[in-house]
């Protein structure tokens, strides 16, 4: 399962986001370090669903009227504060937790309403801009000291004569999240000489910035953006490549009211329905989210989601069925299972993501949309359905 991780300095909103996301029951709190051990629950991405090529509904748990939600696994970890590479607020024990992370979430406090160390302060004195590289820098030199304590034991192996560079560095960076693809990506990328005795502390820096950009990809989320001054969410996303502005309690609000049968809203949906009985305290409440959501496009919870895993992930959904015609697995099910996986990816990739064991006896794919068979190259697109033929049934 992909592996999503909400980072940010305390009191951004992050652990609200996750209330919000997973339903979990989590501390909230106005103070630092509300969070100390991480929170992992299950959210979802959102998609459509095939079934909407159907006469009928899939019935599916996780598809609601053709709107597919896909399980990813959401990590929310504790705040992070200046100087956390170093130790600070127990800032090691956090970003070794974002290590397994596919993508991360930096959830800034798009108010100003809390100052570097996520202390509150009056809404608009402090300039969220300044957080929008905090949590980079902080996994920058978080990565360059990990980087740093081995190299020693680098350069003690390469005076061995069949010493290579990049299995030494693969095995030192595999550690913290890279695989070795990446590694062998990240060097082609980097200037370097191959003795590691040459290597200074800038290029240390360096290589842990590019193991950064490419295994830790980040969104920004303009979170509070309900109550932020004008042109703050406007600067924020000048100030990043891609920034989401969202209401994480605005999301809240509105799940904790579907719940209640208060109101018909999907998560991702651009507005609600309110269709249950409600206060005139509860209608201005939720009037007052619409009006984000009509600004936005809706509360940014979802839209944040989607987009770490879709677009900055590159990730498709395909359908494995059993009956290419219907569908279905053994039992009938309709559409039963949803997989995430790298565009680009192959039938033969699906089978491995099923079970190792149906990828080992691959013998050929069917597409379930065209009912014809598919060569073992053919690259999947979103929305397919694949009927895998293994000789391990």
């Amino acid at each position: 399962m992909l592996s999503v991780a909400l980072a940010g300095k305390p009191n951004a909103g992050k652990s609200t986001f996750y209330k919000a996301a997973t339903r979990a029951d989590v501390d909230i709190g106005n103070y630092p370090f509300t969070t100390i051990d991480p929170n992992r629950g299950v959210s979802h991405v959102r998609t459509r669903c095939p079934c909407l090529d159907l006469e009928e509904r899939c019935g599916n748990e996780n598809c609601h009227d053709g709107k597919r939600y896909v399980p990813i696994e959401l990590l929310d970890v504790a705040g992070l504060v200046p100087g956390a590479h170093e130790g600070k607020g127990l800032g090691n024990q956090f970003l070794d937790a974002l290590t397994n992370a596919d993508v991360i979430l930096n959830v800034v406090d798009a108010s100003g309403g809390t100052n570097a160390e996520g202390e509150p302060v009056e809404v608009g004195s402090y300039d969220p801009v300044d957080d929008v590289q905090f949590i980079e820098r902080e996994m920058d030199l978080w990565l360059a000291g990990i980087v740093d304590r081995n190299w020693e034991t680098i350069e003690r192996q390469s005076r061995s004569p069949d010493f290579d560079i990049e299995a030494s560095l693969t095995e030192m960076l595999t550690g913290v999240g890279a695989s070795e693809h990446d590694v062998a990506a990240i060097l082609r990328e980097l200037d370097y000489v191959d003795d590691p005795m040459a290597w200074d502390d800038a290029d240390r820096e360096e290589l842990a910035r590019l193991v950064r950009v490419r295994t830790k990809p980040i969104v920004v989320v303009a979170n509070k953006a309900d109550v932020a001054p004008s042109g703050n969410v406007e600067r924020l996303q000048e100030a990043a490549e891609r920034v989401v502005p969202c209401t994480a309690e605005g999301e809240l609000a509105l799940r904790g009211a579907v719940e209640a049968s208060a109101i018909d809203y999907d998560p991702g949906d651009e507005t609600f329905t309110v269709t249950g009985d409600i206060s005139e305290t509860q209608r201005d409440g939720l009037e007052r989210v619409r009006t984000v959501m009509a600004e936005w496009g809706g509360t940014g919870v979802q839209t944040a989601l989607d987009d770490a895993v879709y677009d900055l992930l590159d990730r498709i959904t395909v359908y494995p069925v059993q009956n290419e015609t219907r569908w279905t697995d053994g039992q009938g099910n309709v559409l039963p299972d949803a997989f995430l996986l790298l565009a680009g990816a192959t039938p033969k990739d699906l089978a491995f993501a099923v079970h190792s064991d149906i990828g080992e006896g691959y013998l050929h794919a069917v597409d379930g949309r065209a009912n014809r068979r598919i060569g073992e190259e053919h690259e999947l697109e979103e929305g397919d359905v694949i009927k895998i033929v293994s000789t391990a049934g």
